[in-house]
């Protein structure tokens, strides 16, 4: 996220981008990139193979929609289950099942916990989400979410996976701007590791 004194929906956007990469890079533990260029929309939609979408609320609202073509959904799942020790054959085999819909929902999760705890470092403010929606979609189908925002602006990114597959992240949220009228240091939030190392050196 932006360092300058103003920071807008793009640096938001940019945040949330950051994000997802670094969450699905780590999880997998391969490279998930996204295109330097942004698409304006004029809707968000839910498209095939698995459509997933959170809401956010309060400093300022939104809702985040990532739809996965079924090649790159499996590519995500299984190198998930891969880096957590999950032998292959215990490892669900068609992008339809449960557990392919569960374990992109967690890393969803983490997605919007990573952006939400940097949106409170950065701007000393706070969003909360809803739990995340998945839904496996056939190919004809679309579905078109409104989103209840005063001045809503909708952008897309496209994202590439480590074998080169690609998703969609689109964005809708109110038109904002945050500007600092004050200097302020950013939040530190300590993880329970960094908390326990600082507690046993002072042993």
């Amino acid at each position: 996220m932006s360092d300058s004194k103003t920071v807008g929906n793009d640096d938001l956007l940019l945040g949330l981008c950051d994000s997802v990469a670094y969450v699905l890079s780590t999880a997998t533990q391969d490279k998930v990139s996204y295109t330097p260029m942004v698409q304006r929309i004029t809707k968000t939609t839910l498209t095939p193979d698995i459509g997933t979408f959170v809401m956010f609320t309060g400093s300022f609202s939104g809702m985040v929609v990532i739809n996965f073509p079924k090649t790159t959904a499996m590519e995500l799942y299984e190198h998930y289950m891969q880096a957590m020790g999950m032998p292959e054959d215990d490892r669900a085999k068609n992008y339809t099942s449960e557990e392919v819909s569960n374990a992109l929902g967690e890393l969803m999760n983490q997605i919007l916990g990573n952006f939400t705890k940097s949106v409170n470092e950065k701007l000393h403010t706070s969003i909360t989400q809803s739990q995340p929606k998945m839904l496996a979609l056939p190919r004809e189908l679309q579905i078109s979410i409104s989103v209840n925002l005063d001045n809503p602006q909708y952008s897309k990114v496209t994202f590439t996976t480590q074998d080169n597959n690609v998703f969609f992240l689109e964005l809708a949220m109110d038109n904002t701007q945050f500007d600092m009228v004050r200097e302020f240091k950013e939040h530190s939030q300590l993880s329970p590791d960094e908390i326990l190392e600082k507690y046993n050196l002072k042993k």
